[in-house]
């Protein structure tokens, strides 16, 4: 794990831990019973994005007038003992599988638990639960009005993919020159699409962090950077089909090398698509090779070329669709 990711997770422990702390103070300021109980319930209403955050929120209020009912009718009825609470566990997590209630399971059975401790259930004692729960979930949700997008953390994992596409596009300018190039295997797919996944997790969280005005430049960044790694995977399974160098083969390797030093994303790539259909056009100009084996590999060469210009038509279609957000932020 990366150093600002754990001080990002340790600000975060600190936040819900400072959250559980102060629903606790509250709680006692109000001289309310089983104050600690507002803490839980704050640790355990802080989801990993502001959107989670306040789903989960909506779903124990629903799932914590449904457990007041239940309650009171199992109380009332059986009295406040074992029984009672047992009878209400089963119904009321009957009730919670139903409608997907998992989280509110546990906090709100705490809750429920305190009427059998204090054997009433009366309006002072709901009034006690209640807010208990309104302290816990506020705070909760509070402490989730700090989470932000993390900026230098997907900038981070956006450039570290971006160099792994590089790497794959110079790798294949050798490959082109080298067809005994060594450890040419394709492993190197499984690092740039894990970090590709890492990315857009991180990405879709920064989406959700967000409130009012998405901004969706990041995760539609990834999707790309994806597209063309899809094509990056058809590329390579060309290349390993040629098992010549032919005299073409210099000007298209030289090509894929300059690509890949340019690949950046401030880079809208119309330059690179214009020399490449330069390069496909004198390609088609030039005299048909004799033997059969050539003849194939430069028919390889020539698909590998309009491969690239699929890869590269992703990027300008991205970069056209997003001029006013690019800025300063940069990749091919």
């Amino acid at each position: 794990m990366s150093k600002q990711a754990v001080i990002s997770k340790t600000l975060t422990c600190i936040k819900i831990s400072l959250a559980a702390i102060l629903a606790i103070i509250l709680a006692n300021a109000i001289r309310l019973d089983f104050s600690v109980s507002a803490g839980i319930v704050a640790i355990l209403s802080v989801q990993p994005t502001k959107k989670e955050t306040v789903k989960t929120a909506t779903v124990r209020f629903l799932a914590f007038i449904s457990a007041m009912i239940i309650s009171f009718l199992c109380y009332r009825f059986l009295g406040f003992t074992y029984t009672a609470f047992f009878v209400y566990l089963v119904a009321f997590i009957i009730l919670c599988q139903v409608f997907g209630w998992y989280s509110a399971m546990a906090p709100d059975s705490v809750l429920i638990s305190h009427f059998l401790t204090l054997q009433a259930f009366g309006l002072g004692e709901i009034r006690n639960e209640c807010l208990l729960f309104i302290i816990g979930v506020g705070f909760g949700g509070f402490s989730n009005i700090f989470l932000h997008k993390e900026v230098d953390v997907i900038e981070r994992l956006k450039t570290e993919s971006d160099n792994l596409i590089k790497q794959v596009l110079f790798r294949m300018s050798e490959r082109i020159l080298n067809v005994q190039l060594a450890d040419y295997d394709g492993s190197c797919f499984t690092t740039l699409e894990k970090s590709l996944y890492t990315a857009k997790k991180q990405a879709e969280r920064n989406f959700n962090n967000q409130f009012g005005k998405k901004d969706t430049y990041d995760t539609e960044y990834i999707q790309m950077r994806e597209q063309q790694t899809r094509i990056l995977r058809q590329m390579f399974g060309t290349l390993k089909n040629i098992t010549t160098v032919p005299f073409t083969a210099e000007i298209i390797a030289e090509f894929f090398a300059k690509v890949s030093v340019q690949y950046h994303r401030d880079n809208d790539v119309q330059d690179l698509l214009r020399e490449l259909d330069d390069i496909r056009t004198e390609m088609k100009k030039q005299q048909l090779p004799v033997e059969r084996g050539e003849f194939e590999d430069r028919a390889y060469l020539f698909m590998l070329l309009n491969q690239l210009h699929d890869f590269l038509a992703i990027k300008n279609t991205f970069a056209l669709s997003h001029t006013a957000q690019q800025g300063a932020s940069g990749g091919l």
